[in-house]
Parts: C-alpha cells; sequence; structure tokens
C-alpha cells in the first residue's frame, strides 16, 4: 500500500511538474511589470499551464523552465510520500508542492515571490488543514499550526522592519504558510525549519562571498531557503 502511494504521488509530481514551466515564466516578472504574456521572441503566450515552448518560433524552441520542474516536483512529492505516510495532511503537502516550486523558480529568476500565489497558498492551507482535523487519522494540530503561522509571520515582519534591505515583504508573506506546515507536527519541528532556512541562506551567501561571485550588497533570493528549511524538516521529524 505505502508502495503505491509513493508511486502516486511522484506521478502527481510529474504530472503538475510539467504543467508548472508556463506559469513560472510568465509570473516571473519585476514587481511593476504585468504578467509577461510573449515568449522572448515577442508571440503571444497563451494560458497559464503547460510546457514554456513556443509553438511560433521554430522547432517549438523551449523560453522557460523545461522538465527539471517535474523532476523536482516529483522527487518532493514521493520524499513526502514516504515520511508522511497514508495521513490525510499529505494531500495538502502534496498540493503546496507545486506551488513552491513556482515561487522558487521566480524568486531565483526576479527576486519576488508573488501574492497571487503566497496569499491563496496560506488561506487554502488553514482552511484544507482545518478540513482534515476533522478525519480520524490526521497526525498533527490545526490550532498548533495557526498559532505557530502567526508567529512565524511576526517574527519575519520584525525582521523585515529591521532590516528591510536584507529581506523582502514577499518572504514575510509566505512564512506564515511554511508556519502552518511545520507547526502541524510540533515546535521543534517549527523551530527546525525556520533554523534550517537561515542556515541554508547563510551558507551560500558565505560560499558567494568566499569565492568573490557576490559581496555583501548582492541580493540573494531567500524564498527558496525558506522552503528548503520547511521541506527538510518535514522529511526529518
Amino acid at each position: 500500500m505505502h508502495v503505491y502511494l509513493i508511486a502516486g504521488a511522484a506521478v502527481w509530481g510529474i504530472a503538475v511538474g510539467l504543467l508548472l514551466p508556463r506559469a513560472a515564466y510568465r509570473l516571473a516578472v519585476e514587481a511593476d511589470q504585468p504578467w509577461a504574456s510573449a515568449c522572448p521572441a515577442g508571440h503571444p503566450v497563451r494560458g497559464w499551464l503547460g510546457p514554456a515552448r513556443c509553438a511560433t518560433c521554430a522547432e517549438g524552441r523551449p523560453y522557460g523552465p523545461g522538465y527539471g520542474t517535474a523532476a523536482a516536483a516529483a522527487a518532493a512529492c514521493a520524499a513526502l510520500a514516504v515520511v508522511v505516510g497514508a495521513h490525510p495532511e499529505l494531500a495538502v503537502w502534496l498540493l503546496l508542492v507545486p506551488v513552491g516550486v513556482v515561487l522558487a523558480r521566480v524568486d531565483l529568476k526576479v527576486f519576488r515571490l508573488p501574492d497571487v500565489l503566497t496569499l491563496p497558498a496560506l488561506a487554502g492551507t488553514a482552511a484544507l488543514l482545518g478540513l482534515v482535523t476533522l478525519l480520524p487519522s490526521h497526525d498533527g494540530s490545526w490550532t498548533r499550526a495557526l498559532i505557530a503561522a502567526a508567529v512565524l509571520g511576526a517574527v519575519y515582519f520584525v525582521l523585515f522592519f529591521v532590516n528591510p534591505a536584507g529581506m523582502g515583504f514577499g518572504d514575510v508573506k509566505l512564512a506564515p504558510t511554511m508556519g502552518l506546515a511545520l507547526g502541524w507536527y510540533g515546535w521543534g519541528t517549527v523551530f527546525l525549519g525556520t533554523m534550517l532556512g537561515f542556515g541554508l541562506g547563510a551558507v551560500l551567501g558565505l560560499f558567494l562571498l568566499a569565492t568573490r561571485r557576490a559581496n555583501r550588497k548582492t541580493p540573494i533570493p531567500f524564498g527558496p531557503f525558506i522552503l528548503a528549511g520547511a521541506f527538510a524538516a518535514l522529511l526529518l521529524t
């Protein structure tokens, strides 16, 4: 049964991963710009789901992320199925994976975490976890998840207020959703996921400084580290 669950999660990851590249391309624009509506050659991009390939360009030339997105989503979904098992909250995490993949790609590209993803993710995750608590086989606390979301959101807001140059407000909006996922399992998981996010970001920053690929003023997208820290904590705990 567990093998089928893992295989099903991986198939889900592949399926949604193949549909994400176009959305990731269209959302990867500066904050004051409209969503991308054309490929780099100027041909119209229709719809939000599907591969980032232009049918008008010669040989369907790709203009955005490719199969790596599907591979990442599949690996993440399968790993979550391994550690969470047949508990209903797994469905919530599997729905969060494609959102996290797109957010990470967009933040790496343009240093932005769009509200069109972060805010619905927060509301949807909170609501779905509330429904999960109605099922007898759930393995977590909705109340603690809500409190953790508020606490983590407050922590990131304070950090943003103290040093707005070091953290974007999109990170503040993403943090509560990760607080929901981490808080579902316990305060130790919240602490571990938060520290892993900061730790991974610090390691990359030090590496870039040591290799002279960046200086102290070089911006680094922090959203992927928030996501990676939370994901790692879920797997470890």
